[in-house]
């Protein structure tokens, strides 16, 4: 029996046993407590919705695009970079949970919803921030950590949960990647609505598998020549992408415009890309840092962080070293946005930048190393 199988079927049976989050929605838990912080989003997916109000959304895929508005209640105990869940029974002392879920009935309902939260906030804080969530995600986990990135990191955009449908399975690895594929005219649907809002600019960011569904919606949008919808996306971040270089290679060429800035953040030491590389035959993901100069070439910027805490999968939402680094708004701000300006010339050099006390290296893009040479 191979090594590889033997640990995907260890890996499926302690989470087998684990058991997967809950929202908590119709539990007592959504109803008292004490929040830390409480996070209202705006939910469009592709998931079919369920009667179970303890998930709100199921596997099954929906051939049409379902919004909702939720609130996601940070709990007391909150610890920067966990995301704190229970499998029944939430404790909002303890545990994420989710409240006030209510279905949107079509685009006019949810364009209009945008509208009312972009009014409510301050004009620099009118954009609207798109999440996408991994492989092996259920509806609660993928909107939990889109809530704890929110939180922990300070984003005052008004959030947005994109939400496709993966299995929540170790197991079903094959059945998500087809998922994420489906999900591209949900996805691209999505920011075309988003555009027709009063928005000052979209942030899209999606981590893992996630970057399956974004680079498709991406592409598109530019084969339905939609450019109108690329130009109002302000900043791309893709954490860990589980991508094939030369699927990325492809999708990149017919991206036009492509959405800058555009970051992608890599790690050398990350074990489930590396299980990932090896279920498709050894070839290689770009997350794991494969070919950084192609990169740096097609104006995406990279932030490798193998040499941060565990370099691991989820070091970018859950790592409290990036956290602190990156977080109220700061750096992750700059990156995202584009203002190398006001970054500290020792971090920007010519091609690549280094901030030594958490080893944390940002190759920079060729048009940014060009500009910077120029000065």
């Amino acid at each position: 029996m191979k090594p590889l199988f033997i640990f995907a079927l260890i890996l499926h049976l302690i989470t087998g046993c684990a058991g997967r989050a809950v929202t908590g929605l119709g539990s007592a838990a959504s109803d008292h407590g004490n929040a830390r912080s409480v996070i209202p989003f705006l939910v469009s997916t592709v998931r079919e919705p369920t009667d179970q109000s303890s998930i709100a959304y199921s596997r099954t895929r929906s051939p049409d695009l379902n919004f909702s508005e939720i609130d996601v209640r940070i709990p007391k105990m909150h610890r920067p970079g966990s995301v704190e869940t229970a499998s029944s029974r939430p404790d909002p002392n303890r545990n994420f949970t989710a409240s006030n879920y209510a279905p949107l009935s079509d685009n006019s309902a949810m364009i209009a919803e945008l509208n009312r939260r972009l009014a409510s906030r301050p004009p620099a804080q009118r954009e609207v921030f798109v999440f996408v969530h991994g492989y092996n995600n259920n509806f609660a986990e993928g909107l939990f950590r889109n809530a704890q990135i929110v939180h922990d990191y300070d984003i005052g955009s008004v959030p947005i949960h994109f939400s496709w449908a993966s299995a929540a399975s170790f197991t079903r690895y094959l059945y998500d990647r087809d998922s994420a594929f489906i999900a591209r005219t949900g996805l691209a649907k999505t920011l075309e609505l988003v555009s027709k809002t009063n928005a000052n600019g979209i942030v899209l960011v999606g981590h893992s598998m996630g970057a399956v569904v974004i680079m498709e919606a991406l592409r598109t949008l530019s084969l339905e020549k939609r450019q109108d919808v690329l130009k109002r996306i302000k900043g791309v971040l893709l954490a860990a992408p589980d991508l094939d270089p030369d699927l990325f290679r492809s999708q990149i060429a017919d991206i036009n415009p492509l959405p800058q800035p555009f970051t992608i953040v890599v790690s050398r030491r990350d074990f489930a890309l590396d299980i990932s590389r090896r279920l498709a035959g050894g070839e290689p993901r770009i997350g794991s840092g494969h070919d950084i100069a192609f990169l740096q070439k097609k104006n995406v910027q990279v932030l490798d962080i193998s040499q941060v805490d565990s370099g691991g999968h989820s070091v970018f939402a859950s790592s409290n070293t990036l956290i602190k680094l990156l977080g109220s708004g700061y750096l992750l701000r700059r990156l995202i946005t584009d203002e190398y300006a006001s970054m500290d010339s020792a971090f920007v050099s010519v091609g690549k930048g280094t901030l030594e006390q958490a080893s944390l290296a940002l190759h920079l893009p060729a048009r940014v190393i060009n500009q910077i040479a120029e000065r």
